[in-house]
């Protein structure tokens, strides 16, 4: 690190080095344990977080652990892609906006968002739907007629 000073340069360590230099800090945050159960892990991360985090960075901070653990199945690294859910609270997803502490709950639940279908419109949802069942509806209609004609 360059200093522009001799002065800058000790008060910086000073105030490294000395515990009532950081007292102030260490009382303003107040930190908690979390826990965080994977769906499809073996078992749940804890790790410790600022009440004021958001839940966007204690996701990525979760993934990284996971990572770091060699936890299979493997997830990546976009926290964009998964939701956060508060184990004991209602069913909605937390907001990536959200402070952690938010919620109260000191446990949570991590898992993929659903994936959806690029340029899937209504009309050919219900073609293939549509296709779908009249392929069971013919393979019904020649199981009973090869039924019936083996009489």
């Amino acid at each position: 690190m360059i200093f522009s000073s001799e002065k800058q340069k000790s008060s910086i360590m000073k105030k490294s080095n000395c515990f009532d230099c950081h007292k102030e800090n260490i009382n303003n945050n107040k930190r908690f344990l979390i826990i965080v159960n994977v769906l499809g892990s073996a078992g749940p991360l804890k790790f410790v977080v600022n009440e004021e985090d958001l839940v966007g960075g204690v996701i990525e901070i979760a993934l990284k652990i996971y990572d770091k653990e060699g936890r299979l199945p493997a997830l990546g690294s976009d926290n964009t892609k998964f939701l956060i859910y508060c184990a004991n609270a209602g069913s909605d997803a937390l907001s990536p906006w959200d402070e952690i502490g938010s919620c109260g709950s000191r446990n949570f639940v991590l898992c993929k968002k659903p994936e959806q279908q690029p340029n899937m419109t209504e009309s050919r949802s219900h073609l293939i739907s549509r296709k779908r069942s009249a392929n069971w509806k013919s393979w019904f209609n020649k199981s009973l007629s090869f039924k019936i004609s083996s009489h």
